[in-house]
């Protein structure tokens, strides 16, 4: 089975392992998908590993070869489920290299493949150890990302509480200065009816007075003068108008 995984289960296009292998007249196997792709690629129907023209008849499945894939992958799914060890999803070998263009484990089996020509590989535990501390160091920058970030949101919060703080300041004290402007202005109000209120008292005061001396002089005069009665009857007018 494993010469089998080598030599004749992958595909001379895609180099996977094939699926739906079809048969062409040059007894050449070629999956389905990648017949048609080569053949629009190419503009012309050939076989891509002879390079023989060919028909564009519908060729047939191969189906032993068909179910020769079949049963690797049943084996190859028992084997990666019975073991421990991570194997090649192709090949059904033991990942012990990782190729570093395309950045995944491989076997022994890809790395001499045509997917993997002129590829740079390393062991495993080599390329896990790399990877490893390279994480690391981008940890590391990140945690440093991350507290800088942290800092940077408590002087900003910080900031905006004291802005916040600082406007309701301002607010209070515009407002105390409105309220003792509006104070001021009541007192003033105030002060003025009550010196208005005072200037009316003070001249009722006086015309009051002006008006007992007119009563107290006509008390003195004679008693036909006193009994005038259109006189005495004004006096009178002018005394009761102040209760």
């Amino acid at each position: 089975m494993a010469t089998l995984s080598e030599e004749d289960l992958s595909c001379p296009v895609c180099c996977e392992i094939f699926k739906d292998p079809l048969i062409l007249s040059c007894s050449h196997s070629v999956c389905k998908v990648c017949l048609q792709q080569f053949w629009e690629s190419k503009g012309s129907p050939e076989c891509p590993v002879c390079r023989r023209r060919s028909s564009r008849d519908t060729y047939p499945i191969n189906l032993f070869l068909k179910n020769l894939c079949e049963s690797f992958s049943v084996e190859r799914s028992r084997r990666s489920s019975a073991g421990s060890e991570v194997l090649c999803s192709q090949h059904g070998e033991k990942l012990k290299l990782f190729c570093l263009e395309d950045q995944q484990p491989v076997c022994l089996v890809c790395r001499d493949s045509k997917s993997h020509k002129n590829h740079n590989f390393s062991p495993i535990n080599e390329a896990a150890l790399d990877l490893k501390e390279e994480l690391k160091m981008k940890l590391k920058t990140l945690q440093e990302s991350l507290e800088t970030i942290k800092e940077i949101q408590t002087q900003h919060t910080e900031r905006r509480i004291k802005e916040e703080f600082e406007k309701l300041h301002q607010f209070l004290h515009d407002e105390e200065a409105a309220r003792i402007a509006a104070l001021r202005e009541e007192e003033e109000q105030k002060s003025q009816m009550t010196k208005e209120k005072m200037e009316k008292m003070s001249r009722e005061i006086s015309s009051l007075s002006d008006t007992i001396r007119a009563i107290e002089e006509e008390m003195e005069a004679e008693d036909v003068s006193f009994l005038q009665v259109p006189r005495l009857f004004l006096l009178y007018q002018d005394f009761y108008r102040f209760y």
